[in-house]
């Protein structure tokens, strides 16, 4: 696997680890008030291996593919120490799956991790992480918590989609390691509350030398001068 000039060597070993608390795939299809009339939010833990293929996680499923999905979308990671957090504001438990995530992982960062830093899980996957997940109406009606997506806009703790780069098996409990983070630092949250152009030039300096493409979600949030200008 070859890693960009720019982002941490391989050589030097991981710069962060973190260990997979949880695989979910959806449970059931629920019926929904929104348009498409059904939602497969309702994600749970299963044990054993999980194969993970380009797409995402097998077994699992997608009925709004106008909205999620694809591959720079294929899995949706959510850390333990954010849904404690929640977990102590709502004053109820957020299991593994609750907010639709297929991964709750512990020790490092889902929506502070840095745009384009690499994931490798168990003995084979590499996942990179590439833009944040931006609340909808089905997540506010399946939480059933009021002003459901005000406040978790508000608090920004919105976990990171990641790409499938090399395919596998994981299972609850394999290890971690953030094998490369580009240094161009900015974070799933810098584009979730809007990036700044310096940390807009930064990022399309990182995509031309490093001749990867950013997300198309990424591109969209990248302004094009300062606000008032």
């Amino acid at each position: 696997m070859s890693v960009s000039p720019e982002s941490a060597d391989l050589a030097a070993g991981p710069v962060a680890h973190g260990t997979l608390e949880a695989v979910c795939v959806v449970h059931a299809l629920k019926s929904d008030a929104g348009p498409v009339g059904t939602t497969a939010i309702d994600k749970r833990p299963i044990d054993g291996p999980v194969k993970v293929r380009k797409m995402g996680l097998y077994a699992d499923v997608l009925v709004d593919r106008e909205h999620h999905g694809g591959h720079d979308q294929a899995v949706y990671a959510y850390s333990r120490t954010e849904a404690e957090r929640w977990g102590g504001e709502l004053g109820r438990d957020i299991p593994a799956g609750l907010f639709g995530e297929n991964l709750r992982v512990s020790g490092i960062d889902t929506t502070d991790a840095v745009v384009g830093e690499r994931w490798a899980i168990g003995k084979a996957v590499v996942l990179e992480v590439t833009s944040p997940r931006i609340p909808c109406s089905t997540f506010a009606r399946h939480l059933g918590e009021e002003n459901w997506v005000r406040r978790f806009t508000d608090r920004g703790d919105v976990g990171c989609f990641l790409k499938v780069v090399r395919t596998g098996k994981i299972a609850a409990g394999d290890g971690i390691a953030v094998i490369s983070r580009p240094e161009h630092g900015v974070r799933v949250r810098d584009i979730f509350v809007g990036p700044t152009l310096e940390q807009a030039r930064r990022l399309l300096e990182h995509q031309q030398a490093s001749g990867s493409q950013l997300p198309a979600k990424v591109l969209r949030a990248l302004p094009r001068r300062e606000p008032g200008q």
